[in-house]
């Protein structure tokens, strides 16, 4: 089971990943958005927020925060991890039901191209 700090390094990568993207992925990361990452078997959500092609002022929260993220996903800590870590392909584990994403339909769209 990956750990709270794994999980950390893990939104890090992702976070540094984006600011590097270019293209498609750079317009679809453009988005203004609150945003949370539920690590289910940890019970603990990240939370920050994904603008103009990053992800900042990310903290960490016990359980599920009271406020709502525009953006919401749901998962292990090791399916965090291996989905960082291009080991777990989104679309199989969204449709399986591993991963969660919660979102307006117009931010789902966007987002495929980061997923």
């Amino acid at each position: 089971m990956a750990t709270i700090e794994e999980c950390r390094a893990a939104l890090d990568r992702l976070a540094a990943n984006l600011v590097g993207a270019e293209g498609d992925v750079r317009a679809a990361a453009a988005l203004d958005r609150s945003l949370s990452c539920r690590i289910k078997d940890l019970d603990v959500t990240f939370v920050g927020r994904l603008t103009g092609g990053r992800i900042e002022d990310v903290t960490t929260v016990r359980g599920t925060p009271a406020d709502k993220a525009q953006i919401r996903l749901t998962m292990t800590g090791d399916d965090l991890v291996a989905l960082v870590g291009g080991e777990l392909n989104f679309a199989k584990a969204w449709g399986s039901g591993r991963v969660k994403l919660q979102a307006g339909l117009r931010d789902v769209l966007r987002l495929r191209s980061l997923l």
